[in-house]
């Protein structure tokens, strides 16, 4: 968006990126909220930092500008009916940003049927509300009204102590990481904090599934007390809606390379009589399924390639001009082989979709595999080598025809022999139109 201003009676035009939501209404420059990247500048410098955007806004004033207010640190927290604990919460923030002399804001992302906003309001917090439901949505929501370069998030349960936001910050502002994570496991678990169903087996468990997928060594990828920038938080590009958000934020960092640093935290109870917005069972759900979805080589490649290897060796093994086989295996494992590598080789290719499809849409970098494929692959390489292994199979089927019409349609031609020219022509189709949709993903 383009700013033109008059500074000293010369108009001049600056240029105002802007990410999504940020913006709402670019003729209200109140509610302007901005890109954090720059840090905390004075107006005529806020102006001559940015570079590059789009769309237009004539005939601004800089007295205008002047209006506009950019906080150091904003602390956005999701609500839904917690009037027990709110104020509490607001009030050890508001105690932590006059401590340290912290220029900052409070998000409260609000869908609460009780009295939380109008305690909030009363506190001083700005409170937002959501025109979705959902754990993640409230905090891309109250992200998206925040105007700090260091945004830190932390639930409204009173579960997490917030006089801990310094220690968050601090590898932040040294440059040290990206993203800080309060450890509850690494830190302290008071008694009744935390159901030991969810303590001592679902979040080690979950916590454990990132960690392999994603060669981490994370010790609590589901705390909700977290700190990071701006420019971290528009790098992870998240997108879940639901409770999955916090593994969500985890692997994007961890795919996007950005540092993350863990801090020990302690972990309270709730405050007696307010009731958790957490279901065991299908939140840990959605945790796992996004988890194993995000993670291709795990759900797809792996299961793939090891169908695919045991298929074709049991076809080969099996096969009567190698008979390497000692056991007497008949046509019929010989089918089972075929099909275990059909199987095999389609679930591998599923899982080279989804990595080209992530990376495409820059959910992902590229690793060893898609590189080797970026640079030695091609449609028409895919192709070729499909109706190689295509003709190939074709071939010898026709041999095994016009020998069985030569016979006099007497001598049909071995089984084993029917299912190898069948399972080369399959691979080599299958080769064919996963070449094709390779290149439709790729544009």
């Amino acid at each position: 968006m383009v700013i033109e201003v008059k500074l000293d009676d010369e108009e001049q035009k600056f240029f105002l990126p802007f990410n999504g939501g940020s913006i709402y209404n670019p003729m209200l420059l109140p509610y302007l909220q901005v890109d954090r990247r720059i840090g905390l500048l004075s107006n005529k410098r806020f102006l001559e930092q940015f570079s590059g955007g789009m769309g237009s806004f004539n005939n601004t004033h800089f007295g205008e500008i002047n209006d506009l207010h950019i906080s150091e640190v904003s602390v956005v927290i999701p609500t839904k009916n917690e009037e027990k604990s709110i104020g509490t919460c607001i009030e050890k923030i508001q105690k932590v940003f006059e401590q340290y002399n912290i220029d900052g804001e409070i998000i409260v992302a609000d869908n609460s049927t009780d009295r939380t906003p109008e305690i909030a309001k009363e506190l001083g917090a700005k409170v937002v509300v959501p025109d979705k439901m959902g754990y993640g949505y409230a905090y891309q929501y109250g992200i998206s009204h925040a105007s700090g370069h260091y945004i830190v998030m932390g639930d409204a349960d009173n579960t997490y102590d917030f006089g801990d936001i310094p220690r968050l910050l601090e590898p932040l502002k040294n440059g040290e990481a990206d993203l800080v994570m309060g450890s509850r496991l690494k830190g302290k678990i008071l008694k009744g904090a935390m159901p030991w169903l969810h303590q001592y087996i679902g979040n080690p468990m979950l916590t454990l599934c990132v960690n392999i997928t994603h060669n981490s060594n994370i010790s609590d990828c589901h705390s909700g007390f977290r700190a990071f920038t701006r420019e971290s938080y528009d790098r992870m590009g998240l997108k879940t809606t639901g409770m999955e958000y916090a593994s969500e934020m985890v692997m994007r960092a961890l795919t996007k390379g950005l540092r993350i640093v863990e801090k020990p935290i302690t972990y309270y109870p709730r405050v007696v009589g307010s009731e958790p917005n957490l279901n065991s069972f299908s939140d840990g759900w959605r945790h796992l399924k996004f988890i194993f979805l995000e993670a291709p080589n795990f759900l797809f490649i792996l299961p793939g390639a090891i169908l695919s290897i045991l298929g074709m060796m049991l076809v080969l093994m099996i096969w009567a001009p190698f008979n390497i086989w000692d056991v007497n295996l008949g046509p019929h494992s010989m089918a089972v082989g075929s099909l275990f590598a059909i199987m095999g080789y389609q679930v591998l290719f599923l899982g080279l979709f989804a990595k080209l499809y992530s990376i495409k849409h820059d959910l992902r970098s590229h690793d060893y595999m898609t590189r080797f494929i970026e640079r030695h692959v091609s449609l028409e390489r895919g192709i070729t080598a499909g109706m190689i292994i295509f003709l190939a199979g074709f071939i010898f089927a026709l041999y095994l025809a016009w020998n069985w019409v030569n016979s006099g349609f007497m001598h049909l031609p071995v089984l084993d022999q029917y299912i190898a020219g069948i399972t080369l022509m399959v691979l080599g189709l299958q080769t064919v139109f996963n070449s094709l949709f390779i290149s439709v993903i790729d544009g």
